[in-house]
């Protein structure tokens, strides 16, 4: 049977190395699934699962943003993140995606109070350039 060398780098360590069946990637344009013998190719990887076949089972990494690099007999990985199922921890993880969450709607608030800000400023500038003009005297 052929196999897949299937190599997982994150800045820290090789999160994964070995001969595998398949991989399927959570690549840019969505899941990927590479065989042996693949067509030789490159794509972003965006956070999500990768699931890996070897020997008939399944295993599944959370994986962050990366590359990802495919040959007919490699698929190399570079990602800012890659951890392996059993190694998560499930509190953790719910504690980040809170802290996340809360970012994200505080970033959104920041926005639109300055987009709002900076509308409203452009309105009065308007306002402003308009009565002037109008009120303006002629110079002759």
């Amino acid at each position: 049977m052929l196999t897949l060398k299937l190599e997982i780098f994150t800045p820290e360590a090789v999160a994964y190395r070995d001969d595998v069946e398949m991989v399927l990637i959570p690549a840019e344009l969505g899941d990927m699934g590479v065989y042996p013998m693949h067509v030789p190719f490159m794509t972003r990887i965006l956070p999500g699962e990768l699931i890996v076949t070897k020997g008939g089972e399944t295993i599944s990494l959370a994986v962050g943003e990366g590359l990802a690099e495919i040959t007919q007999s490699n698929v190399r990985l570079l990602v800012d993140m890659a951890i392996e199922e059993r190694f998560i921890d499930e509190k953790a993880a719910e504690e980040a995606v809170a802290r996340a969450q809360q970012e994200v709607r505080e970033a959104l608030m920041g926005s639109q109070v300055e987009a709002a800000a900076q509308i409203a400023l452009l309105k009065s500038l308007a306002q402003l350039k308009v009565r002037r003009r109008q009120y303006s005297p002629a110079v002759k």
